[in-house]
């Protein structure tokens, strides 16, 4: 089934979604801009009411500061809502994610490392909240500040205006130069201090052979250089930092001068462009000292937006993998009501499973080759063969997880990868060599929270297992919280025979169950799978000769 969803999809769901907040982000962006522009020219109004020799309203000074005091409060609340806002998106993305991996088929999962999927989750996703909350809605609001001031300065003194658009792109070039240079010398950072931090086991794993080899000398000067690496990296991005700051005051200071100057002058065309009064003075002095603090951010905003791109484009990746084929609607019951017809038919001729010349491989690699059998309604096969040869993959073709590169597995008369999740647990039990505990109590172990099975059928699922007794001898029974320690390693199998039979499956799958216990222990979980195999078909794998029953299928290696 092919996958639409995406980032973009994903966070367009969330916006409309929580339209209040969205709405709540937009205003208090443009409430923090706008309260921002009004306070200097107010100020610059009452310095001119007071050069003119005239006493300001006092409702000019109270609205001085109060647009100050809620600058400030539009500035607490824009970053709160955008932190609020992230981290719904970042909830919406993993939940996308995790509904993503969970429907995935067994060939998309087995091509990714789990490192890999642990980073989207992980990294990719906090790297795409970072483009709200300090990206793209950041850059708007700082793009806005920015045009905003120039707008009121052309106003207020053109020449000025001239003057900062002239400057703002140099300013610009600069700071993007300084943050990539300190961006380069913090990754090589990084990496020196990895390469130090790997030399201390390294050398601890190898000491012998140091010592030895008399490599003593080679190996501290090694780790020497990684320091010494790490150092001139860290120094770098010093000076970066160091020269950035008095650079963006200088280049400060030189513009107000040079506008005073130039206003204070008597020509009269540059008194034109740059002439102001006193109260205008202190208005465009403030706003010039605005300026500078956004240009700075818009290049770190950039930085941010581009490395969260690369996480949009591997996030996308990840959701456009292969999912599980689902049948739903109209569609559903009339398979299921095909599947009726085939069943009765398949029960009739006492075939349930069936190979039908199948050549199955992973990725180049062929496994299985022109491979066919039937299996009987009640059969007892044993799959027998070399380690590698294909005998679980079997298994996992019969559960549908994988499909034929050639050939059909059928179940009753269908296609293996056509039978649904809820449908698959009646139709299969399969137990492991080693039994896979969820979070939860043990009856939770054997009812995997299927609300299908009821607590009387786990505990029955338990008898049938020969565990009933032992887990009521637990002090909560079988709401005991399940942890290591609570069964022995034959126990633990005899839960997993329990789990596999709880929802009365028809096929039992046993996977050499036997293969890791002691000649005891094995004895009782074999009583245990002749109760639970009794009128079941049973499907096993086994390399001991003495543990094969029924018919013997031998699967060879090409």
């Amino acid at each position: 089934m092919k996958n639409r969803k995406s980032v973009s999809s994903i966070i367009w769901r969330t916006i409309k979604k929580k339209s209040f907040l969205s709405a709540g982000i937009v205003f208090a962006v443009v409430a923090s801009v706008v309260t921002a522009l009004l306070p200097p020219l107010i100020l610059g109004k009452v310095i001119d009411m007071i050069t003119a020799g005239q006493e300001p309203a006092f409702i000019l000074i109270l609205s001085y500061f109060g647009l100050t005091a809620l600058t400030g409060f539009s500035e607490s609340f824009r970053e709160g809502l955008l932190t609020v806002f992230g981290q719904k998106i970042t909830h919406a993305l993993r939940s996308s994610l995790m509904d993503k991996y969970t429907h995935l088929t067994a060939d998309s999962l087995t091509g990714q490392e789990p490192g890999a999927v642990v980073s989207r989750f992980v990294g990719d996703v906090d790297v795409v909240e970072k483009l709200f909350t300090s990206g793209i809605i950041s850059m708007f609001a700082d793009a806005f500040r920015i045009i905003s001031i120039l707008v009121v300065i052309w106003v207020k003194n053109r020449g000025l205006a001239i003057v900062l658009a002239v400057i703002l792109p140099f300013l610009f070039w600069f700071t993007r130069r300084v943050q990539k240079s300190m961006l380069a010398a913090k990754v090589e950072n990084r990496r020196a201090v990895g390469r130090a931090s790997g030399c201390v086991p390294e050398t601890l794993h190898n000491i012998r052979t140091i010592h030895c080899l008399q490599k003593e000398k080679y190996m501290t000067e090694r780790y020497d250089r990684y320091i010494g690496e790490s150092y001139r990296a860290v120094e770098r991005s010093n000076f970066c930092d160091a020269i950035y700051s008095p650079v963006i005051l200088i280049l400060n200071a030189v513009v107000v001068a040079v506008v005073m100057l130039l206003s204070a002058s008597g020509n009269a065309q540059v008194l034109m462009l740059f002439g102001m009064s006193a109260g205008t003075a202190v208005a465009v002095i403030n706003y010039i000292s605005q300026i500078f603090g956004p240009v700075e951010s818009l290049g770190m905003e950039i930085q941010t937006i581009q490395s969260a791109i690369a996480g949009v484009h591997r996030i996308n990746e990840f959701l456009g993998l292969e999912e599980k084929e689902e049948v739903t609607g109209r569609q559903e019951a009339l398979k299921q009501s095909q599947a009726a017809v085939r069943e009765e038919d398949a029960e009739q001729d006492e075939i349930i499973a069936e190979f039908q010349h199948v050549t199955f491989g992973y990725r180049e690699q062929d496994i299985l080759q022109d491979f066919s059998f039937q299996i009987r309604k009640g059969e007892q096969i044993t799959l027998a063969g070399r380690t590698g040869a294909g005998k679980s993959t079997i298994f996992k073709l019969l559960l549908g997880l994988y499909e034929p590169k050639k050939g059909s597995v059928l179940i009753n008369g269908r296609r293996a990868g056509t039978v649904g999740e809820k449908e698959k647990r009646k139709l299969f039990g399969y137990v492991e060599q080693t039994f896979h505990q969820v979070p939860g109590t043990v009856r939770d172990q054997i009812t995997l929270f299927d609300p299908a099975i009821t607590p009387e059928m786990a505990e029955e699922a338990a008898r049938l297992a020969g565990l009933h007794e032992t887990v009521m001898a637990l002090e909560k029974g079988y709401d005991m919280p399940c942890m290591d320690g609570i069964f022995s390693e034959g126990q633990w199998q005899l839960l997993s025979i329990a789990r596999a039979v709880a929802a009365g499956p028809k096929i039992l799958l046993l996977d050499e169950i036997t293969a890791n216990l002691d000649a005891q222990t094995e004895k009782e979980v074999l009583r245990a799978l002749q109760r639970a195999a009794d009128g079941r078909t049973v499907i096993s794998i086994s390399h001991r000769i003495n543990a094969r029953t029924g018919r013997v299928i031998t699967v060879r290696m090409l």
